[in-house]
């Protein structure tokens, strides 16, 4: 196993400054609402993709596109937050990243063209990868990797809580005052978060390093992860279950739309459907990580991972229930998803405790280059695709692809 400590750090030999402690329920409140802040930029105004292709009069390549840009601008712009955070500290950035999330927020829903919205989306995609690669990075700030996946897990039961919450209130904010409503909600959140972290958030970083930023330190230390098995195993991982949570996100309002004739608060109401059970699986999580261990956890939720994506095929099969098969496809991906997460998250920035920022934006980057490709593809697929095989044939492949990685990479190279 790579060792480490081989990531180059040029900071003072002299001992680190005293660790920062906050209260568990504190640091995992501020963890989910800054990893929340995500999914209230995509899940809150999925019900209103179809609203909005209409009324912009928008084809649903560049619909998908409002999605796939603010992922892909998203994953690139951790690369940079991430070793500027290492550098100055977590604050500064959250408060750049969280400024710039409220201002695209009320730009996007004042936009009069898709490409208006498509350009606002990715200014959003940057300021969310501040607020999430900071997030991944505060969780190693505070614990080593085994409490930081049980922290980590209760941080995601609150997403999940606002992943519940998002998408009905986005489909009903779209029935009664349109889509724009949706985004300006995206706004508001951004403002609220910016008040807290402003005022209840303290610095974590123990040590900031002066090389963090430089190019050379910067590559050698990103592939010095990439040769790190554990790494490797964890950042595949992530972006594997996350690949299938982006398809069902991205593709089931169109699908649920066109094949079943839903209303956007009926799509949103099965989007929480999803988050329900994604809740219930956080806190069976923490028990798992507690009796199991991390890599115990995540074999066990590959089970429910691939039977979802194999639930998901037989909808293809059976036209006349095909719509709950594909909400119980929904619910057991979501709930080894609540496993894959927490675990992952924690997992991929452990061996790296002096460059955490770097290591969650590396991780971070692949996780959305995966989903960007998936938007790409459902953009080509959905066209005129009044099928379920779409979004089917995407949960299995990922849920298959994510079991895979659970069963092998991580139980061969994660302690037990």
């Amino acid at each position: 196993m790579a060792d480490a400590t081989a990531v180059s750090s040029t900071a003072s030999s002299t001992a680190a400054p005293p660790a920062v402690t906050m209260p568990l329920r504190r640091a995992a409140f501020a963890l989910a609402l800054l990893l929340g802040l995500q999914p209230i930029a995509t899940d809150v105004y999925l019900p209103a993709l179809p609203l909005l292709t209409q009324s912009l009069g928008a084809p649903m390549a560049a619909a998908q596109l409002t999605m796939s840009a603010l992922i892909l601008a998203f994953g690139i712009a951790q690369l940079v937050w991430g070793p500027v955070a290492d550098r100055f500290g977590r604050r500064p950035v959250l408060l750049i990243g969280l400024a710039l999330y409220a201002l695209s927020g009320f730009g996007s829903a004042l936009a009069t063209s898709i490409d208006q919205l498509v350009a606002w989306r990715v200014l959003q995609g940057v300021a969310v990868a501040a607020a999430v690669v900071c997030a991944r990075a505060i969780v190693r700030d505070l614990y080593e990797p085994v409490a930081g996946a049980r922290v980590m897990s209760l941080a995601l039961s609150g997403l999940a809580v606002i992943a519940l919450g998002g998408p009905a209130l986005g489909g009903a904010l779209a029935g009664q005052f349109g889509w724009r409503a949706t985004l300006a909600l995206v706004g508001l959140a951004g403002v609220a978060a910016l008040v807290y972290v402003g005022w209840q958030l303290p610095e974590t970083v123990r040590r900031r390093d002066p090389a963090a930023t430089r190019p050379g330190p910067l590559l050698r230390n990103w592939a010095t992860m990439l040769r790190h098995p554990v790494y490797r195993a964890w950042m595949l991982l992530i972006a594997c279950t996350y690949g299938g949570l982006f398809t069902i996100l991205a593709a089931s309002p169109f699908v649920y739309v066109r094949v079943f004739g839903l209303t956007g608060t009926q799509v949103g109401l099965t989007l929480a459907w999803g988050a329900v059970v994604y809740l219930v699986s956080t806190f069976v999580g923490r028990r798992w990580i507690a009796r199991h261990g991390m890599a115990g956890t995540v074999r066990r939720g590959a089970v429910f991972t691939l039977a979802g994506g194999m639930v998901a095929l037989l909808a293809t099969q059976v036209p006349s229930g095909a719509l709950w098969w594909l909400l119980a496809a929904h619910g057991l991906y979501s709930f080894g998803h609540g496993m894959h997460q927490p675990c992952g998250q924690a997992g991929a920035v452990g061996p790296f405790p002096h460059a955490a920022g770097a290591a969650a934006a590396l991780a971070g980057f692949v996780l959305a280059l995966v989903a960007f490709t998936v938007g790409l593809w459902l953009g080509r697929s959905l066209v005129d695709a009044d099928t379920v095989w779409p979004l089917a044939s995407g949960i299995a492949f990922w849920a298959t692809a994510t079991a895979a990685v659970a069963w092998t990479l991580v139980q061969r190279h994660v302690e037990h």
